[in-house]
């Protein structure tokens, strides 16, 4: 399928009936663990100083992609983590595949010799001003297929996390996610979605038809605002949009507000937390942090409570230094965005 680098055609619809047929969460059961992630995650070029990018002398080199972002922060806080995904056979590729795996990720990463390693590139215009661009169209990641998925990595696994940047970068990736989707739900697992709606990739009205259907087969699904009205009618009341939202199917929907916080509907009742307090360094990777949080604490079976303190906690962690998941904490660090000492002895 032929792209340009900022849009893709709207995904083709899968033969078979969609979405695929609920089966019994298995979250609680003892003989699953860990989530499994497909993506892409690309090379991160970042300028290391603010101003014009034509005027940066220098740029650090990492990796980045919500899923993998999603996968890193789940590991850290004690969830065995998989990830999926597609790099090129170049430098970039090797470097994608030793971070993740540095992080302790089961890394499920094919080499495609046919298409390059995807690359975002960040530019701090001004101190508050952080612009990104990706170059992705035809990259190994957006080749992604549905054959890429391999069942038995899933048949042992809780949950299934997807977000709707895949289904953007072509109909194969489209297919690989309702193709994981489709064997989650034969595996009875959970299944996590997080809108992650990308402009740059395609329309409002596009990725709308686009990932319905998604939203309707997951149990847990993550949005801002904006986003939720890709699918529902737009409302002021983040409690009305998550309500919404559930009514398409999720029995779990999660409305991210940034530095207001969350608000969120779980099992029909209303939950509300504010944002965790920090000096934002880069707001790049938060709500994936803030899913991760989630995550983690969903399938410790934590309360709705618990789940979105440490939801708004890890997001808050994102924000205090640059890259998309470095900051990431650990378990054991969770308490110290809320500790008055400066200084932990």
């Amino acid at each position: 399928m032929a792209t340009s680098p900022h849009c893709a055609s709207v995904p083709s619809r899968p033969s078979s009936p969609w979405p695929p047929q609920r089966r019994r969460p298995v979250v609680a059961e003892l003989i699953r663990s860990g989530v499994v992630t497909v993506g892409e995650t690309m090379a991160l070029l970042a300028a290391e100083r603010t101003g014009p990018l034509s005027h940066v002398p220098s740029m650090s080199v990492g990796v980045g992609g919500a899923e993998s972002n999603v996968a890193i922060a789940l590991q850290r806080l004690g969830v065995p983590a998989t990830w999926i995904g597609r790099v090129g056979e170049d430098s970039f590729g090797k470097l994608v595949l030793r971070e993740l795996r540095a992080e302790g990720l089961d890394v499920r990463g094919i080499v495609d010799p046919a298409a390059p390693t995807g690359l975002m590139v960040k530019e701090r215009r001004t101190a508050r001003s952080l612009g990104v661009w990706y170059y992705r169209a035809g990259s190994a990641g957006s080749r992604l297929r549905p054959e890429d998925i391999p069942e038995g990595v899933l048949t042992h696994a809780a949950l299934l996390h997807v977000t709707g940047i895949t289904p953007a970068l072509s109909d194969s990736a489209a297919e690989a996610v309702r193709h994981a989707i489709e064997l989650a739900r034969r595996h009875g697992m959970t299944v996590s979605f997080d809108v992650n709606y990308r402009s740059k990739l395609w329309s409002r009205e596009a990725a709308g038809k686009g990932l319905l259907d998604i939203v309707r087969a997951c149990d847990v699904v993550f949005a801002g605002p904006e986003e939720a009205s890709l699918f529902v009618p737009e409302e002021e009341d983040p409690h009305t949009l998550a309500s919404a939202l559930c009514d398409l199917g999720p029995s779990q929907a999660v409305i991210k507000l940034g530095a207001q916080g969350c608000a969120a509907v779980i099992d029909g009742e209303q939950y509300s937390r504010p944002a965790v307090k920090v000096d934002v360094v880069d707001s790049v990777g938060a709500g994936d942090a803030f899913v991760a949080g989630y995550l983690a604490e969903l399938l410790a079976d934590a309360p709705p409570t618990v789940r979105l303190d440490t939801a708004v906690t890890t997001g808050g962690f994102a924000c205090t230094v640059p890259g998309d998941w470095e900051g990431l904490p650990t378990r054991a660090e969770l308490g110290i965005l809320g500790s008055a000492e400066d200084v932990i002895r």
